[in-house]
């Protein structure tokens, strides 16, 4: 009789693609696995796309902020929190991992109720409020970052690294050019903006179009509904709202690298050695934690930083021009990096836990 698994997360591919890195290591153990997230969430498309049964729940959004949906939303947490335990009833799961956003919670909590052993990953340098909501419920928290450990119980901490997808290595540069319509002459440089996009982003690199493409062919993910019809038929330069199994062979083929800071993007990032820029979410669209992702990495001198505040047309062609300059160094640094694939790390700690 196979284990069962139930996998939860979502809200950006952020809070998914970990589960994409372990799940082929829980379907090599013989792992049944089943997948609850929000109705209709981007998760949803990606996990159904690789045959995982999917189970959507309403989920309502945990905000820090005021908004008249903070008065509803609550109801909706509430109604998925019941859906969560008439799921995990009729799965009868063996153990639950979560990786965060808010429709994890009331999975978490439901799981908990049921005395199902539940396990958090945390990629961020400090934990979300989703995080931090389900740790008490929680059997073991995994983390990317030993800083992210306070105010946890030592007993629950384990420290991963983060999960990245094993598909990612094994990219083609040659079939990645063809697939952009590059020659190969110029340097691949790749903006991502992080699944939803970055649309601040978008429109100071708009602005500097003509002298970028001077100097590199760009492949630019803009998210979803953001792309530039102006822009469409100009010559290197390739645009997209997502990438998807294209993807490892468009990261084999790029030379540079400018990206947000989200943990699972920049984990993926070392893990390549993709010399990069990272421009984090500021402080108002956010809660800091890219911000802190970002300093750490730049610290660690695996990253460049420009912070958002200070993105400018002129501020943004010298950053480019000195990450191109240090990609050699920034690239040594992250070959003899000591933070590796989470990804083993993680199922360990499964393992572990169902063992018991």
């Amino acid at each position: 009789m196979p284990r069962k698994i139930v996998l939860t997360g979502g809200g950006t591919a952020g809070h998914v693609n970990p589960h994409l890195a372990i799940i082929p290591m829980l379907k090599a153990e013989n792992y049944a696995i089943s997948y609850i997230g929000s109705k209709n969430g981007m998760e949803r498309q990606i996990i159904e796309a690789i045959g995982i049964p999917y189970y959507g729940i309403s989920s309502g959004k945990l905000r820090r902020y005021f908004s008249l949906r903070n008065f509803t939303d609550p109801f909706r947490v509430l109604r998925g929190y019941f859906q969560s335990k008439k799921i995990l009833k009729h799965i009868g799961p063996d153990i639950l991992f979560s990786k965060g956003g808010y429709v994890s919670v009331p999975v978490v909590f439901a799981a908990h109720k049921l005395h199902i052993p539940v396990i958090i990953h945390e990629s961020d340098y400090s934990p979300g409020l989703a995080n931090k909501l389900c740790v008490p419920k929680a059997q073991r928290v995994c983390l990317s970052f030993q800083a992210a450990s306070k105010g946890i119980s030592a007993g629950k901490v384990v420290v991963t690294g983060s999960p990245v997808r094993e598909t990612l290595f094994h990219g083609d540069r040659e079939n990645g050019l063809h697939f952009l319509g590059f020659a190969g002459k110029k340097p691949v440089l790749l903006v991502m903006g992080g699944s939803l996009g970055a649309l601040y982003i978008n429109n100071v690199l708009d602005q500097i179009m003509d002298w970028l493409l001077e100097r590199f062919d760009i492949v630019h993910v803009r998210g979803i509904g953001k792309c530039n019809p102006i822009l469409e038929n100009r010559q290197g330069y390739r645009q997209f709202e997502y990438i998807n199994k294209e993807l490892p062979d468009v990261f084999a083929a790029t030379d540079l690298m400018l990206s947000r800071a989200g943990a699972n993007t920049i984990f993926e990032i070392l893990a390549l050695h993709i010399p990069n820029l990272l421009i984090p979410l500021p402080l108002g669209a956010s809660r800091g934690d890219q911000i802190l992702n970002a300093e750490y990495f730049e610290k660690m001198g695996y990253s460049k930083v420009l912070r958002q505040e200070d993105l400018t047309s002129e501020t943004l062609k010298k950053a480019l021009l000195s990450l191109e300059e240090d990609a050699p160094q920034l690239q040594v640094n992250m070959k003899n990096s000591s933070l590796s694939n989470g990804a083993k790390n993680v199922v360990n700690v499964i393992f572990s836990v169902a063992g018991n």
